[in-house]
């Protein structure tokens, strides 16, 4: 008994949030989360030392660091310099631990370039957030259409192949990031020509394939839903700059929105933002687009807006929590239309608790808006779900306490002390477990 209460008092890192405060200021942004940790992966495609810069610091980057180093890798990363060096062995290692890739499902990501350099991976079936089932079909189906024998084992996923992979013509049935990045790193060192249909279009897709055309690969329609790659013997290590994470940009210009704040996002790109820009607009924002990024003001309460989620161009589902948010204290009411993941919507049990007024449906949820929230405690359950509740609790009444505060760490860089430099009245501390 005296054990499992010392369990249970262990202490948490948890946020508290005062809202009130409209936030006033800018903001510089990193590297994208969901780049960079496919860019390190990449690097073990050639032998060298391979330099990443504008990385975030962020859990994932280390998560990711000590399964290359795992793999035979040696990585260092200069915090000051926002950059990660990784040198990659003649032979690295093709195992990829549970105790790491269920931390993170982005950890798949070893698996093409592994099998496409060393000709195995043995990879566990990766955990990450719950946001529901992200199946491995594509990723696998590609692998065997490129001649290579991949099984499922005690939990781990088994590649192998003879010789070499062999180029082949691959249609995805769903416009996959993932599956288009293993096959897309797979192809790049195969035997003769690959084609994937229906690939996804996402920057942090087109930032990978510039990094790897850098390499020496050879990619043809970059930017388009079908990617053409010949197969080359080898690829080179060299330095690359990671693309401006546009969720995290995006998250900022709705927290602009919802405290009628005056926000500009410096580094950003905001031709990867279209849509979610036109959106604040929508709301009742004025969005001035800048040379090097872009700046929301609002005044009043912001105007309920419709959200459908799609693979890009459309509207990006890691962006649809914090619309959550916003249409809870807008005027009117909004549907909100999830196409991609179908436990995305968990995180509106605790925005409830907050006085949201949610009703989901299947993929559908309605929100209603209020006009005010309250703060109380609550728990994120993945990555932008923590974003989603902590703009709520910038202008709930009273106080805002946030569980799970790693999901936070995992996706955004100085969320804390950015929050604080534009007005914030935010705090990061210890508490005892409940």
């Amino acid at each position: 008994m005296p054990a499992a209460r010392a369990s249970y008092d262990a202490p948490v890192e948890v946020l508290r949030v005062t809202g009130g405060h409209p936030l006033q200021g800018e903001v510089t942004l990193t590297g994208a989360k969901n780049s960079v940790l496919k860019l390190m992966a990449a690097a073990l495609l050639a032998p060298g030392t391979t330099t990443i810069t504008n990385v975030p610091e962020i859990l994932d980057v280390e998560i990711m660091a000590e399964l290359l180093r795992r793999l035979g890798c040696d990585v260092t990363h200069d915090l000051a310099a926002s950059a990660v060096r990784i040198t990659v062995p003649e032979n690295p290692d093709h195992r990829a631990d549970y105790d790491l890739v269920r931390r993170m499902r982005a950890s798949i990501c070893v698996l093409g370039p592994l099998v496409a350099r060393v000709g195995a991976a043995d990879v566990a079936l990766p955990g990450g957030d719950n946001i529901g089932s992200r199946g491995l079909d594509m990723h696998v189906a590609g692998l065997r259409r490129m001649g290579a024998d991949v099984s499922s084992e005690h939990g781990y996923l088994l590649a192998q192949v003879p010789d070499r992979l062999t180029g082949a013509h691959t249609w995805l049935d769903f416009p996959s990031v993932g599956a288009t990045e293993t096959i897309l790193m797979a192809a790049v060192l195969a035997r003769g020509e690959t084609v994937i249909d229906n690939a996804a279009r996402e920057p942090e897709i087109v930032d990978i394939c510039t990094m790897l055309q850098a390499m020496g690969a050879r990619i043809d329609g970059v930017g388009t839903s079908t990617l053409l790659i010949e197969g080359v013997d080898q690829l080179h290590p060299v330095e690359h700059a990671t693309v401006p994470d546009r969720i995290v940009a995006g998250t900022w210009g709705v927290a602009a929105v919802m405290t009628g704040g005056d926000v500009a996002v410096r580094g950003a790109n905001a031709e990867h933002l279209t849509i979610a820009l036109e959106k604040l607009e929508t709301a009742g924002a004025v969005v001035d687009l800048l040379a090097d990024g872009f700046r929301v003001r609002m005044e009043g309460r912001p105007r309920a807006v419709d959200i459908v989620t799609l693979p890009y161009p459309g509207f990006p589902t890691d962006l649809q929590p914090q619309f959550i948010a916003l249409n809870s204290i807008a005027e009117g009411a909004a549907l909100v239309t999830e196409n991609l993941f179908e436990a995305r919507f968990r995180f509106v049990q605790e925005l409830a608790r907050l006085g949201a007024d949610v009703r989901t449906d299947g993929h559908h949820a309605l929100v209603r808006g209020r006009g005010s929230l309250s703060g109380a405690p609550v728990e994120a359950t993945d990555i932008r779900a923590g974003a989603g509740l902590v703009l709520a609790g910038l202008v709930a009444d009273g106080c805002t306490t946030v569980y799970g505060v790693s999901h936070i760490d995992r996706g955004y860089s100085g969320f804390v002390p950015s929050l604080r430099g534009l007005g914030a009245e935010i705090s990061r501390e210890e508490v005892s477990d409940r």
